[in-house]
């Protein structure tokens, strides 16, 4: 799936009063420290994942969370 449409579908589970978390999810995809999943995510799984970096403010740590909820296989 392009990063454009995961993008979009995040954009989707964030609300807008959350935008610091949805500008660091879209930083972080455009440095390459979060990669797109290597298989599809249905929407209840990429809602869990987004709702669980929702709990926290942004930082490296929750970004590396998400990370591997996006992809196991990522080395964060």
């Amino acid at each position: 799936m392009p990063i454009s449409a995961l993008l979009a579908r995040i954009r989707k589970l964030v609300p807008k009063n959350n935008a610091q978390h949805y500008d660091e999810i879209v930083r972080n995809f455009g440095v390459g420290a979060l990669r797109p999943p290597s298989t599809p995510m249905s929407d209840g799984e990429l809602a869990r994942a987004i709702a669980e970096f929702l709990k926290d403010s942004p930082s490296s740590e929750s970004v590396a969370t998400l990370g591997r909820r996006l992809d196991p296989t990522s080395p964060l």
